[in-house]
């Protein structure tokens, strides 16, 4: 699923739902989509906006932390659980506009807008409200291409790489020293019945033995303990942000980013195979902290994750 979802938001970037190829005097102009013009990402101008907007992104990321902790810490269910549902269908949005076909905004520019929420409302509803795990890990392959579409165009190699390092920190901090990460992971599954990020519940085996000597009808009756695999959405859409932020480069740096030249490091290639190399380093980093962790214990992936990306970007300029 997390591969998976790296992909996705690849075509979802590439897409750019932001934007529609339309005829304009018997020429084809890309032109901003007019339904998503109230939270298109503000376009750069000069490269010192990409620092202005790191610093927005790291505040911004800095209140959501302190108002979820808050919202957590006085009980106030009603209102995360609206929070959550407005950000799912926002993002949900987004990435089936960037899948549907730019041929339905030539037909009826009001059904192009329609369509994509028309189908994000309902999932959205039983993702919060019902609770239903299908729904809930197949929604959320959707929602984190939706986030990197936003934040993708507003960071460039520097800032994803600082940015990286913060949310590394941060989840050491949050996950082995103060705990305020399981704290808030154990309250969204538990008592808000919400969890931002994939959710695999399976039994283990002495239970499936137990399971499949009993009869249906003591079944039915029986409470089951059931455990639970979980990978926090941060986990997802910080790597699915750096790849982006590779891919999409390729249309200003054709011949890569400058890098370091007075230490002779060259130009970082960039384009869709240093993204895949991202992609593949931060699974290589997911799938170690897997094979080495032990269960019934929390771990922060983002280390592990961005050690990945590292290498992956150190592969791809050695051998591109």
């Amino acid at each position: 699923m997390f591969v998976v979802t790296q992909f996705i938001g690849l075509y979802v970037i590439h897409s750019d739902p932001f934007h529609i190829r339309t005829e304009v005097n018997g020429t084809t102009q890309i032109i901003s989509n007019p339904s998503l013009s109230w939270i298109e990402p503000p376009e750069v101008k000069e490269e010192s906006d990409f620092g202005i907007y790191l610093g927005s992104i790291i505040f911004a990321f800095i209140f959501a932390i302190v108002l979820l902790f808050l919202l957590i810490r006085f009980k106030i269910d009603v209102i995360l659980r609206v929070w959550f549902f407005i950000v799912v269908i926002i993002a949900l949005s987004l990435s089936l506009t960037a899948i549907f076909p730019e041929f339905i905004y030539k037909i009826n520019p009001i059904i192009y807008f329609i369509i994509p929420i028309a189908i994000a409302i309902p999932l959205a509803f039983i993702k919060i409200f019902r609770r239903n795990f299908i729904v809930h890990n197949i929604t959320e392959l959707l929602i984190y291409p939706g986030i990197a579409a936003v934040f993708v165009p507003i960071l460039n190699l520097w800032s994803i790489i600082i940015l990286l390092l913060i949310i590394s920190v941060y989840d050491i901090w949050a996950v082995w020293h103060s705990g305020i990460m399981q704290r808030m992971a154990k309250y969204q599954i538990n008592k808000l019945k919400v969890f931002s990020g994939f959710f695999v519940p399976y039994l283990s085996k002495k239970v499936r033995l137990q399971l499949n000597k009993m009869k249906k009808s003591r079944l039915k009756k029986k409470k089951i303990k059931v455990n639970i695999a979980i990978l926090g959405g941060g986990d997802v859409v910080f790597p699915l942000i750096t790849s982006g932020v590779m891919f999409s480069l390729k249309s200003k740096f054709p011949e890569g980013v400058p890098f370091l030249p007075q230490f002779g490091f060259h130009n970082i290639p960039v384009g869709i195979g240093p993204a895949i190399f991202v992609i593949a380093g931060a699974t290589l980093g997911l799938a170690l902290l897997f094979a080495f962790s032990e269960k019934k214990k929390f771990y922060p992936a983002m280390p592990f994750i961005t050690a990945g990306i590292f290498l992956g970007l150190i592969l791809s300029y050695l051998i591109f």
